[in-house]
């Protein structure tokens, strides 16, 4: 049971009391990433007490609706079980199932004239000076506070590197984003993967373009990830030849040795590929 799920669920609209019902079920079932759900039908039938149509009928709107998608199967009795996960990224563009603010609400001395004269709530007075005051010392964020806002800039970067006209579902967006990261997605690789599809997708026409809700929901980072890994082991495998050529000449003393940099003899050192003694044989300084 994931607590977190359910309280996800809990708190959106799914369009009636069943489809509510039902999700909630699933919900109770799942892990903290939604997934692991793997209960038949007729399971969710006995406990919901809802019509077996309307259980078909409702599984198979939340998998048309992306709310649920199929991970696998599990052997059972009567054949096999379906493993679902709910997506909790589409769940959260979901409308809010909570009272809207309507700003008719009673306060107690809303306006506080002036900073040594605060409202009084059961005899007791409030702080002495208003939250604005110069004078109010605010305590320092927490360690876990400021990473948390510098990840959330990160991924309004991410954000905000896609092309404007395809923009959309921002919250959808910010959630994949989020789990991508959570997965071990370097946000700084994923911002270049966004910003080299705005490049290769400049000059397409509409109907070959992707809005960001789809692009971020089917992954198609992960090729400008493939492309990174791809142009990264290649560097990395040019270096290593270009250092052990360097390393050859260091061995054999070649004449060659007067044009390797400091630089380059720092890596070689760092590398393993030649001593210090050697280094200083060849007429170098370690």
């Amino acid at each position: 049971m994931s607590w977190r799920v359910a309280n996800e669920c809990a708190e959106r609209r799914f369009g009636s009391a069943a489809r509510k019902q039902i999700i909630m079920f699933l919900a109770d079932k799942a892990s903290d990433d939604g997934s692991g759900i793997w209960c038949s039908k007729g399971t969710i039938q006995r406990h919901t007490e809802l019509g077996e149509s309307t259980v078909k009928r409702t599984i198979s709107d939340f998998l048309k609706e992306g709310i649920l998608i199929e991970t696998g199967r599990r052997p059972c009795k009567n054949g096999f079980t379906v493993i679902y996960r709910i997506v909790l990224a589409r769940v959260m563009t979901l409308d809010s199932s909570a009272e809207p603010d309507d700003g008719t609400g009673v306060t107690l001395d809303p306006v506080q004239p002036e900073p040594r004269t605060p409202s009084t709530v059961d005899g007791v007075r409030g702080p002495r000076w208003t939250p604005n005051h110069p004078k109010t010392i605010h305590k320092p964020p927490t360690r876990k506070r400021a990473e948390a806002a510098v990840e959330d800039e990160r991924f309004e970067k991410i954000w905000a590197a896609y092309p404007k006209d395809r923009q959309r579902g921002k919250a959808a967006c910010l959630a994949q984003i989020a789990e991508a990261v959570r997965e071990g997605i370097d946000p700084d690789d994923l911002l270049h993967a966004v910003q080299a599809y705005a490049t290769e997708s400049a000059g397409f026409t509409r109907s070959k373009v992707c809005f960001s809700d789809n692009w971020f929901a089917d992954r198609r980072w992960r090729r400008f990830l493939e492309a990174m890994t791809e142009e990264r082991q290649a560097q990395t495998a040019l270096a290593a030849d270009h250092h052990a050529r360097l390393a050859a000449w260091v061995r054999d003393r070649n004449p060659m040795c007067k044009h390797i940099t400091a630089p380059q003899v720092t890596a070689l050192l760092a590398s393993g590929l030649v001593s210090d003694g050697q280094l200083r044989a060849a007429g170098l300084a370690a």
